[in-house]
């Protein structure tokens, strides 16, 4: 290829002094949002006309080729050729700073932009230029404005139409003709600003990697950012948001989708001030600074404090019951600052005491049927203190009924449990503990039941490295519910909104938190140990309704923790104390000091999930 310095010429230099990407990409198809890239070229020419770095390459696209006709690309030829998120780094430090010059340069952005965002990164790219659109102002005199025809007019030679190669070697003479004639002309560049335009499943976002320092607060009057803070960006910019985000990334600053009361900053200029994110800042006192400003901040960003790096190993290979639950709160009140563990500061008035005499329904599943709420929630209780499992749904291994006055049993359920001649109480027999008893249950008696606020030490994460935290409720039940689960830092903060996993995010950044639907009336989260980010201190796993339905309407959630999704449970226990809750906490994975724990929690509120989420950290737009 000849050196491109002396295909633009000298005026090149005086009359446009910029940094150029020169690009051009073949494609399996004309839709970005579908079709893929299938080979792509870019040179990088400096300010003085110099050229500076050339890529070619072909990719892998995973897909039918498309028009072989016409780009000659082949399966048979790809095959073996990268990925795109193979070389999206390379691409990106060519493409980033400089203007990106293509013919239909659009066509190109949006693929490119596409496949970046794919890669899970974003195309670094805030100014392009189209060798179509300043031809169509400087008017030449063609029978069309295609690249080839172009080529022809401008005396620059075609050796292979559709090859990524040649074509960016002939938009190079292209351009250094085109630029001659619009300098002659005194024509000012079409240079277009070009935030990403994209389908919202593939918009260009920062990389999901989490701040790796702690949120010091808001920014202060005339302060300096530092590093760890949490910024939001709205309106119009003169920068690209994604370049904003990439450099505030890089300086170690938190960016964020939205704004909530933990956003340290919101960088808005004139026209932003209208939004909802800067509505929001004004309702919640959140400091606002414009572009410049912020550009000028980012010049020298403060050290932030590391986020405190807690690493699990092996301490126990048999599980032990701890007498370290908390008292579950009665109260509907958001705490002020986000739940803590206290070791010493609480004791359960529901742990199981006495000794295996003292609980005659150890090894038992019982069934509770019937009753008032909190009827069913007192004989829930007291199966679990006479050593047994409260059982939410009748399945195979529930060994006793508990049949309760003053609430209806439909009658063809009743029928079918009378079917299976399982032993039947009723509250009196469960308070004198005088209970004629049938077979205990296999499938129970591996787990222990654990109260709520009820702790258990998780086994050697090396031969348990997966932990899967099953939530079940009634058959019954007519509204929807939904199992979120919150990846907290030592703060009990999310670093990220992307630790905040649900229904239209089911799995954290790097996976090792996800969320699974197996049944109408059952969802799972799966925790891998091993994958857990060093600062994530614990899991909170919760279930919120979504309409005016509450949990006292649901009645009893059973939690299960398993080795896995297809191992016998470890540990149970069964939560059904709420009332007018609509969100409540069910469980907890957690650090302490060399080891998991698992706690069953039982904590409700009668706010949404997004005020729970907020709580957290996570920005929920209004």
């Amino acid at each position: 290829m000849n050196h491109v310095s002396a295909v633009l010429g000298e005026s090149y230099a005086q009359a446009h002094p910029f940094d150029w990407a020169l690009v051009d990409v073949e494609t399996s198809g004309f839709r970005a949002h579908q079709h893929r890239v299938l080979s792509v070229a870019v040179i990088n020419v400096d300010r003085y006309g110099k050229q500076t770095d050339e890529f070619t390459t072909l990719l892998n696209p995973g897909c039918d080729p498309g028009p072989v006709d016409i780009h000659g690309l082949t399966a048979d030829r790809l095959r073996g050729a990268p990925l795109f998120e193979q070389v999206a780094g390379r691409l990106g430090a060519m493409l980033q700073g400089r203007v990106m010059v293509a013919h239909n340069a659009q066509f190109d952005y949006e693929f490119l932009a596409h496949e970046f965002a794919r890669a899970g990164s974003w195309l670094p790219v805030s100014q392009r230029l189209c060798t179509l659109a300043l031809n169509r102002q400087l008017a030449p005199p063609t029978s069309d404005l295609r690249l080839g025809t172009l080529a022809a007019h401008y005396g620059v030679r075609q050796l292979q139409a559709h090859d990524a190669a040649d074509d960016v070697r002939v938009l190079a003479g292209v351009l250094r003709e085109s630029l001659k004639a619009a300098a002659h002309l005194d024509m000012p560049l079409p240079l277009l600003i070009c935030p990403p335009r994209q389908a919202p499943q593939f918009t260009p976002k920062p990389p999901k990697i989490p701040c790796a320092y702690r949120n010091p607060g808001r920014l202060a009057p005339g302060g300096a950012l530092k590093q760890g803070m949490k910024i939001a960006i709205t309106g119009e910019t003169a920068v690209s948001r994604a370049e904003l985000a990439a450099r505030s990334v890089a300086a170690g600053l938190n960016v964020m989708a939205s704004v909530s009361r933990l956003t340290s900053v919101l960088v808005a200029n004139d026209d932003g001030q209208l939004t909802a994110k800067a509505k929001r800042a004004a309702a919640e006192g959140i400091p606002v600074v414009d572009e410049r400003t912020f550009l000028r901040l980012l010049d020298d960003v403060r050290q932030g404090i590391p986020h405190q790096v807690v690493r699990a190993e092996v301490v126990s290979e048999v599980p032990a019951a701890s007498p370290e639950p908390t008292t579950p709160r009665t109260d509907i009140v958001l705490p002020a600052e986000p739940l803590k563990d206290d070791d010493e500061a609480h004791a359960s008035d529901q742990a199981p005491t006495g000794d295996k005499d003292e609980k005659p329904l150890a090894g038992h599943r019982v069934l509770v049927l019937g009753g008032t709420h909190p009827q069913a929630v007192r004989t829930r209780s007291r199966v679990v203190e006479l050593g047994g499992s409260a059982a939410v749904n009748l399945s195979g291994n529930v060994t006793d009924l508990v049949i309760l006055q003053g609430g209806y049993i439909e009658p063809r359920r009743l029928l079918r449990i009378q079917s299976l001649d399982l032993p039947t109480h009723n509250a009196e027999s469960l308070d004198t503990g005088v209970l004629s008893l049938g077979r205990t249950s296999e499938c129970s008696q591996g787990a222990l039941v654990l109260p709520r606020g009820g702790v258990v030490d998780l086994p050697n994460a090396v031969s348990y490295p997966s932990w899967t935290v099953t939530a079940t409720w009634s058959q019954q039940t007519a509204c929807e519910i939904d199992i979120v689960a919150f990846s907290l830092d030592e703060d009990e903060q999310v670093i990220c909104d992307e630790d905040f996993v649900f229904y239209g995010s089911p799995q954290s950044p790097n996976g090792a938190v996800r969320l699974s639907t197996d049944a109408p009336t059952g969802q799972a989260i799966t925790l891998d140990v091993a994958s857990t980010p060093p600062t994530t201190s614990r899991v909170v796993i919760a279930a919120a309704i979504d309409g005016d339905p509450t949990f006292g309407d649901v009645g009893a959630i059973e939690i299960t923790a398993a080795p896995g999704a297809t191992a016998l449970s470890l540990a149970e226990a069964t939560l059904d104390a709420a009332t007018t809750e609509r969100t409540l906490l069910l469980a907890e994975l957690y650090r302490r000091g060399a080891t998991w724990r698992f706690r069953a929690v039982g904590q409700g509120y009668d706010f949404g999930l997004d005020t729970l989420a907020r709580s957290y950290g996570v920005d929920i737009a209004s």
